[in-house]
Formats: structure tokens, sequence, C-alpha cells
């Protein structure tokens, strides 16, 4: 029996040496995640698989949460990936908020340190309508619902050290930083700057080729 796992072993080792260097690459390199649910909408849409840049903010311990070296921390606009213990789940969402950012949100428009953002209407559909949010330089869609919502309005709040403030672009279908509370920086696993590819849920599966690839 051992000889004949030796033969097979050996008779095959490219390939073990092949998968193993793909899943430490995807373990600390880069790495793509199934995105099944709207909260990104319009940005990240159900069935797009998104690639996860791992060396955006930490160099880790392939296989573990180690961070061996720090690489950079999170900016506003920031698309990132992290595993939230109090949602018991990796999640995607956009980081708005710093350390040291005060933030308030007033009928879905953010306020950071005292200074509204700048808003420009894109379209209206039956599900709400879609804004270009400029958030410190950064444009990107987003979208609300209309109507009295309840995720719309939170106060001012101080965003502590080692911690971000991330919401979701469908600002009314997010369960995020308003519902879980800061992102602490141990969390965040990467950043999510492209998408992949793209299977549509609603049409048997098939591909969104407009979508290989796409910048977000």
């Amino acid at each position: 029996m051992r000889s004949k796992l030796n033969k097979l072993i050996k008779d095959n080792r490219g390939l073990l040496v092949f998968v193993a260097l793909m899943l430490v690459f995807r373990s600390a390199v880069a790495d793509w995640n199934d995105v099944p649910t709207g909260s990104m909408k319009p940005t990240i849409v159900e069935g797009d698989r998104i690639l996860v840049d791992k060396l955006a903010y930490d160099l880790r311990l392939p296989f573990t949460n180690v961070s061996l070296k720090k690489l950079g921390d999170p900016s506003r606009g920031d698309i990132i990936v992290f595993e939230s213990q109090k949602a018991g789940d990796r999640l995607v969402k956009r980081v708005v908020g710093i350390p040291g950012d005060v933030v308030e949100m007033r009928n879905n428009r953010l306020f950071i340190n005292g200074q509204p953002l700048n808003y420009a209407s894109l379209n209206r559909s039956v599900e709400g309508e879609d804004l270009l949010e400029n958030l410190y330089g950064v444009e990107h869609a987003v979208r609300i619902k209309t109507g009295h919502q309840p995720l719309a309005n939170f106060p001012l709040v101080k965003v502590p050290d080692n911690a971000y403030l991330a919401l979701g672009d469908n600002r009314d279908n997010s369960a995020d930083s308003r519902v879980i509370g800061f992102i602490p920086r141990d969390e965040i696993r990467g950043r999510a700057h492209h998408v992949l590819f793209s299977l549509n849920y609603e049409n048997y599966f098939l591909p969104r080729s407009e979508r290989f690839y796409k910048a977000i």
C-alpha cells in the first residue's frame, strides 16, 4: 500500500506542487469571492466573483490570519473583504470612515468631518434611485430607495482607532456598520478591485461577458 502511495506521489509530483502553490497563493496573495447578495449594488451584483488582493494591507502567514507585516491601511472608498465576528460571515463593503473621522448620515447623504459629500443623480427606477457619490475623490454609484427607510439616517459617530466604518453601496439593503458596528482592523482580509467573472443567477447561470475583469 505504501509503495503504491509513493508511486502515485512520484508520478504526480508536478501536479501536487502546482496544487500546493495555488493553495498558498489563494491563502496569502490573491483569491476570489462569490457575492451571493445585492448589498453592493449597483457596483457589485449577485453572481459576481470578485478578485481580492490579500496583500493590499497585510502580509499574512499562509493558511492563517496571522499578520507578518503591515503593508498599508484601508482608505476611504476602498472595497474591503472582512471576516465579521458579529455577523458570523465574510462580508464585502465600502470604507467610508477611517480612524478619527466623524461621520453622519442624513436621508442617505453622508457628512464626513462636518462636510457633506457631493451627489449627482444617475438614473431612477421602480427600485429607487442611483446616485454618483464623490467620496473624497473616489466617485462610485450608490442605490437608495424612495420613502422612509430605517437605515437612511444615523447621528454623528467618531471612528475609533484600529477600526473602520463601512457601508454597502445598496444603502437601504445592506447589513453593514449601521447594523454590526465598526469593522476592527484585524478582521480585514483584503481589498476587492475587479470582478473576475460573473454568472447570471436569473438566466441559467450564463456568464455575463460584459462584467469579466470589470473594475469596481
